[in-house]
């Protein structure tokens, strides 16, 4: 019983922080400072994997770790931050008018998630079931993400971020996916940031900016 108390606070403490670094994504203006965080949270999400199968002793579990950290905390992040220093976003910011009211936004989306998944928190007997709301969060936050920035860099991040909340209720709430099933998802994240990178430079050669108001713009002079 020690352990499973420890096992829940210590999966109910990394939640938090995950969801900690999607309000921090938020919040955040700079390019490179974003990438960094996008780091941290698939680093927690790695760390949430490995105490899961440490738990459980689901030794396909470790591979999963290790295959979230290689790709979500250094890999794709790496290949984002060479995108941007290629781009010469390095140092850009973004203008954030009104992000006191996006964070807020963000706090009534949390709520919301937590009203959501009430009937199955009632429902369910895992140790771990408060968690799911916290998922929901993330993946809304992340949809929050895309929608009130105007980069396009800033918006793949909020997609992965909305991919990173599905993997986190999937590691805690059903103890992981098939590893065939991860494989396939990690194989397609990493080509969507390739082909994401190869959009990007053709975008940028095209209008020069990866502001995506400026393509609305363009779609509104060409009607």
């Amino acid at each position: 019983m020690v352990a499973v108390g420890l096992y829940t606070q210590a999966i109910r403490m990394l939640a938090a922080l995950v969801l900690f670094t999607s309000f921090a994504l938020l919040a955040q203006t700079r390019m490179a400072a974003l990438i960094r965080l996008f780091a941290w949270q698939g680093a927690l999400l790695a760390v949430t994997t490995a105490l899961v199968a440490l738990v459980t002793h689901q030794p396909r579990l470790y591979l999963s770790a290790l295959l979230t950290l290689g790709l979500k905390a250094l890999l794709i992040p790496w290949f984002l931050n060479r995108l941007v220093i290629r781009l010469e976003l390095q140092h850009e910011t973004e203008d954030l008018r009104g992000n006191a009211m996006v964070l807020l936004g963000a706090a009534a989306l949390t709520v919301f998630s937590y009203y959501v998944v009430m009937p199955i928190v009632e429902l369910s007997t895992l140790v771990t079931r408060n968690v799911i709301a916290v998922s929901l969060a993330i993946v809304l936050l992340g949809m929050l993400l895309i929608i009130v920035r105007r980069k396009a860099v800033t918006q793949v991040v909020g997609f992965m971020c909305m991919e990173n909340g599905l993997f986190f209720a999937a590691v805690v709430s059903t103890y992981g996916m098939p590893m065939v099933v991860e494989l396939g998802v990690a194989f397609d994240v990493l080509v969507a940031s390739i082909l994401f990178g190869v959009f990007f430079l053709h975008l940028r050669d095209s209008i020069d900016s990866l502001d995506v108001d400026r393509l609305n713009r363009l779609r509104e002079a060409d009607e």
